[in-house]
């Protein structure tokens, strides 16, 4: 069981960040058996669909090349010319063969994996440079299961390749009776099946070596319970760190609040341990909303910045407590409130509709009707 410097064992799966941050390195499961297997396939089809027309024109362009007239004997530049026709018409008749096989190549790589560019993999590290290391990838478990697909293989293609040769010999040794282009089209020909049959014996060690190369890239990648624990501390912090942030945020979200209050219409208490300040928008036609919410010590400066900014303060305890205890900040009062906040809003707006009203001090105001739903008295 693999270990880490701290000499606990690696029991537990990589997570995402570990996946991920092995990637950004270049570390991402490959299978060079795949990759050969694609490759000698694909190259086998094309030449099957292709051969006849690349033959065709190597042929044209070697006969083009090898047919010289008197006059071209004695042109200097005939050679250059010839030299240029036949790479240029050498590269066009191969272009398409090459460029299959250059996306078979990018195709078979990614496909295990995925798409994956890392300059880092790239960095020349010295720890790699080693001989000890090196031979521990030789005579290591890897270096173990390379050597045995090395030998799987090796039998493969041996036993398939014998298997063939018997089954074609015959055909092959009547090659020699036949003419000489008839004999080299059917040896071309068998060529390229024998390369197809061999290339699909390999499919048996690519089917072993994706799932293995997946395996042991996650294997190399296994963390500890601890490392585990000191990851998700990392992504979400330390403990200390998250409660400086959490008071941080309620700090934030006070100081929003108490500058809702001064903007408020009315101000209703309990009287002195819950105070909650109401905003009603005429032009919106909704109900009068939360803006501000407290209790106790909260509650008293909400009480003060009503009265610093001439905000009525209404004592109302069965209500105050009703709207406390039943919405969130931002929140429109409870349909079942209506009525009562109603009977309150219009009471303090014929208080300001008198000239000269100051709000200097609590408005003590009986209790309005609250549902028996909405009484929360023994709070």
């Amino acid at each position: 069981m693999a270990e880490n410097e701290q000499g606990q064992e690696k029991t537990e799966d990589p997570t995402g960040k570990r996946l991920g941050d092995a990637r950004q390195k270049g570390q991402v499961p490959r299978s060079r058996e795949m990759n050969t297997f694609f490759m000698m396939l694909c190259s086998a089809i094309t030449l099957m669909l292709l051969g006849a027309q690349i033959v065709d024109d190597i042929t044209r362009l070697w006969r083009d090349l090898f047919t010289i007239n008197r006059k071209e004997i004695f042109d200097v530049q005939f050679m250059i010319r010839s030299i240029q026709y036949g790479v240029v018409e050498g590269l066009s008749s191969v272009s398409m063969f090459a460029i299959i096989l250059i996306a078979v190549a990018i195709f078979s790589s990614i496909s295990i994996g995925g798409w994956n560019f890392s300059l880092k993999a790239m960095e020349p590290k010295a720890s790699k440079m080693g001989p000890l290391k090196g031979l521990q990838r030789i005579v290591g478990p890897k270096g173990f299961v390379e050597l045995l697909k090395a030998i799987a293989k090796v039998s493969l293609i041996g036993i398939t390749a014998v298997v063939m040769l018997n089954f074609i010999a015959e055909d092959v040794v009547n090659l020699g009776r036949q003419a000489l282009e008839p004999a080299l089209a059917n040896m071309a020909w068998y060529v390229i099946i024998f390369f197809a049959v061999l290339s699909l014996s390999l499919i048996l060690v690519a089917m072993i070596d994706v799932p293995f190369q997946q395996w042991d890239h996650k294997r190399q990648l296994r963390m500890s319970k601890d490392e585990i624990k000191q990851e998700n501390k990392q992504q979400e912090g330390s403990p200390e760190t998250k409660q400086r942030l959490r008071s941080t945020q309620r700090e934030m979200a006070m100081r929003r609040m108490m500058e809702e209050v001064p903007k408020a219409d009315v101000v209703i208490t309990n009287p002195t341990h819950f105070a909650v300040a109401l905003k009603y928008d005429t032009e919106k036609n909704g109900a009068p909303i939360v803006v501000a919410k407290g209790a106790d010590i909260v509650a008293g400066k909400i009480r003060q910045l009503a009265l610093d900014h001439n905000i009525p303060i209404l004592s109302s305890p069965v209500l105050a407590r009703a709207i406390f205890f039943s919405t969130e900040l931002n929140d429109e009062i409870p349909s079942a409130l209506y009525m009562a906040v109603a009977k309150i809003l219009a009471y303090i707006y014929q208080l300001k509709a008198r000239p000269g009203t100051k709000f200097t001090k609590p408005i003590n105001m009986p209790d309005v009707d609250v549902p028996d739903d909405y009484r929360y008295d023994n709070e």
